[in-house]
């Protein structure tokens, strides 16, 4: 399994995204409340960044912010229009106060 470490538990406010740009991927990393969630920064629409995006914290979602589609954080799958594909997802764990990402796709 390829882990990397991400960034530190501090850097992501809970109901928050941040984009993290690691071993050739980029990825958008979501902390609502205890849970944490990776996927794929670049919205299967267009190629527009994710991360900028509202998080749905009830929903366990994340929204385009250049066309609305909204993404679930535990499948990757578009929850609503333009976007028709998934985006990729990955596994985090957290260890202390470092968050680590499994490249290796679920």
């Amino acid at each position: 399994m390829t882990e990397v470490r991400v960034c530190d538990v501090s850097d992501v406010e809970p109901g928050s995204a941040r984009r993290v740009d690691v071993d050739g991927y980029r990825l958008c990393v979501v902390r609502i409340g205890d849970d944490w969630y990776a996927i794929n920064d670049e919205c299967s629409h267009a190629d527009y960044s994710l991360s900028e995006g509202d998080v749905w914290e009830d929903e366990r979602e994340i929204e385009c912010p250049k066309h609305g589609s909204t993404f679930s954080l535990e499948t990757g799958e578009p929850l609503t229009l333009p976007a028709t594909q998934p985006v990729p997802i990955y596994k985090v764990r957290i260890d202390g106060d470092d968050v680590f990402v499994s490249l290796e796709q679920p």
